[in-house]
């Protein structure tokens, strides 16, 4: 792969795999731990440092790695050989998008002024699945600087019902 290589490339071949093995769902966790450890700061300066050993660097991914496939362990192995650890995160949130496509589900990222509960999220995701059509899966975050009402990122819509628009727009009415 070439100087542009980025976590699309490989998240639509891991996709692949994933689909011939009808492990979706191993997949994007495994993803997410890989993500996570080789995206710890201390973890990633260790084996990206040439003073490190392969063998302490198998052994640091064999001890965080705990209990993902081996296929996705040669991955890991592999995003380090090749020193492409920063291309763990984007792999893994690509690979999520792809296959939430492929199952017909759409990611919103919902953004409230105070945390939300599963309740009230399974709620915002049937009003946001009757805009977009597909199923939507939810995940919420919390930024007091909103205010009140919540804001929501759905595929390449943003819908933003939070007070603190509503009060920058009254602001500019009366202006």
């Amino acid at each position: 792969m070439g100087k542009g290589v980025t976590g699309k490339r490989h998240a639509q071949a891991v996709f692949q795999i994933a689909l011939e093995e009808k492990q979706l769902d191993k997949w994007a966790a495994d993803l997410e731990k890989i993500g996570a450890v080789l995206g710890d700061a201390e973890i990633a300066a260790a084996l990206a440092s040439p003073k490190v050993s392969m063998d302490r660097k198998r052994d640091v991914l064999r001890s965080g790695l705990k209990g993902v496939s081996p296929v996705a362990m040669n991955l890991a192995h592999y995003l380090v050989e090749k020193n492409r650890l920063h291309l763990a995160r984007s792999l893994a949130v690509e690979y999520k998008r792809l296959m939430n496509a492929y199952l017909g589900r759409e990611l919103a990222e919902v953004t409230t002024a105070i945390p939300i509960s599963t309740q009230e999220g399974e709620i915002i995701g049937k009003g946001l699945a009757a805009i977009s059509g597909k199923r939507v899966t939810v995940e919420s975050s919390v930024d007091p600087a909103i205010l009140g009402g919540f804001v929501a990122k759905l595929g390449d819509k943003l819908i933003d019902g939070s007070a603190r628009t509503r009060l920058q727009e009254l602001r500019k009415t009366i202006a």
